[in-house]
């Protein structure tokens, strides 16, 4: 064990693959998170409002067991439970050809993209951190993002049992470490005004909107997301991280709706913009803030 963990430190090429590899993996768990949390949070919310309505004293109604381990995962065709071979990740796909064992039929292409996805990033975390506490905070925040923006694209929903526990994450690494990922150590001061800079930030672009247009430009979860964002890299981060968000959603919105894609009053989930602004901020500063943000570190 001490060897492989010698082979990881010594050399950033094979921590950077096994930190790929390891996001293939965890990239096929978050396709169930993205696919499963929202449907037992309306479960949830559901039994909650029955007893909301119910005389006081009755309980809850028992209902199967649903959750991010169990019933097993099954093609949703024929209802067949996917073996672990077929669950390989990448892998399998390509192999049955992006269609059911069973019953032939069609597999989401999401799934395999997450995963890449998830692999790609992680890969880039190691390699970009090196072995250390530095690539672990960045694989568990990009592992959240990922997560995050999934969920946001299906629902346009950013649960709260997500982005609050990560938000602790970011302000609890500031206290254990005294500072951040990459190139922006973080104090605990720093991560605490950062995650409060980053929720009023948009709260008060969110009520200046509305009290304009009478509309909801954000969500709340977009409040929470950048606040936990400002945690990890603090109140400097926040400026370029919404105007790299706010320039990635406006080409995307107004691509979309060029192409007949998308309504013009339809609104676009901003949480996957706020994800990936917030990480490539994070991972690659010097490339992204520093030549014009004078406040980087």
């Amino acid at each position: 064990m001490l060897d492989l963990i010698d082979v990881l430190r010594a050399s950033t090429p094979i921590f950077a693959a096994t930190c790929a590899v390891l996001g293939l993996v965890v990239g096929s768990f978050l396709n169930v998170v993205i696919f499963r949390l929202p449907l037992m949070l309306k479960a949830r919310w559901r039994t909650d409002c029955q007893l909301l309505d119910a005389p006081e004293g009755t309980e809850a109604p028992s209902a199967p067991r649903y959750d991010l381990a169990y019933p097993p995962s099954t093609c949703p065709g024929c209802g067949s439970r996917i073996r672990a071979i077929d669950n390989i990740p990448v892998l399998s796909y390509v192999w049955l050809r992006g269609r059911c064992r069973q019953c032939r039929s069609p597999i989401s292409l999401r799934y395999p993209s997450v995963e890449l996805l998830c692999g790609l990033a992680c890969g880039v975390i190691g390699w970009q951190f090196g072995f250390g506490v530095e690539a672990v905070v960045g694989l568990i925040l990009t592992w959240f993002l990922i997560a995050l923006a999934g969920i946001d694209l299906d629902t346009q929903y950013l649960p709260d049992e997500l982005t609050l526990p990560l938000l602790w994450c970011g302000l609890l690494f500031s206290v254990s470490s005294g500072q951040g990922i990459g190139a922006f150590p973080v104090s605990p001061t720093e991560a605490i005004i950062g995650s409060a800079a980053g929720y009023l930030s948009l709260w008060s672009v969110y009520h200046a909107f509305r009290l304009l247009t009478g509309r909801e430009g954000f969500g709340y979860g977009d409040f929470k997301l950048l606040a936990a964002l400002g945690a990890f890299g603090g109140w400097t981060i926040l400026l370029p991280v919404i105007l790299l968000s706010a320039m990635a959603g406006a080409i995307v919105g107004i691509t979309l709706i060029a192409l007949g894609r998308h309504g013009r009053h339809q609104p676009i989930p901003y949480g996957p913009f706020l994800a990936i602004a917030g990480w490539l901020v994070l991972v690659f500063p010097h490339a992204l803030v520093s030549p014009w943000w004078p406040f980087g570190h």
